[in-house]
């Protein structure tokens, strides 16, 4: 898989985000609520309702990309509540 380097920074938005949203959807998420540049290097990490799905948002310099997992089960491990994380 490619990705992002070492050192690079990752944004939670943890509450729940329409996961029909898009690039454009997903980076005006970043620049309005989590107030960052979408195209700063960073990842930003939105969860579905349910928490079983998660899309990845990443600029590689280049353009951005777009990374979407559905996962196996609905997780608790990012619970709706707080606006931001950063790692």
């Amino acid at each position: 898989m490619i990705g992002p380097g070492t050192g690079v920074r990752v944004y939670l938005a943890c509450g729940v985000t329409d996961m029909r949203k898009g690039i454009a959807g997903l980076a005006a998420l970043a620049e309005t609520e989590l107030r960052q540049r979408p195209a700063n290097g960073a990842v930003f990490a939105f969860r579905g309702r349910r928490g079983d799905r998660i899309k990845l948002l990443y600029w590689d310099g280049q353009g951005f990309c777009l990374y979407y997992k559905v996962l196996g089960a609905p997780r608790t491990w990012f619970r709706p509540g707080r606006l931001c994380l950063e790692f």
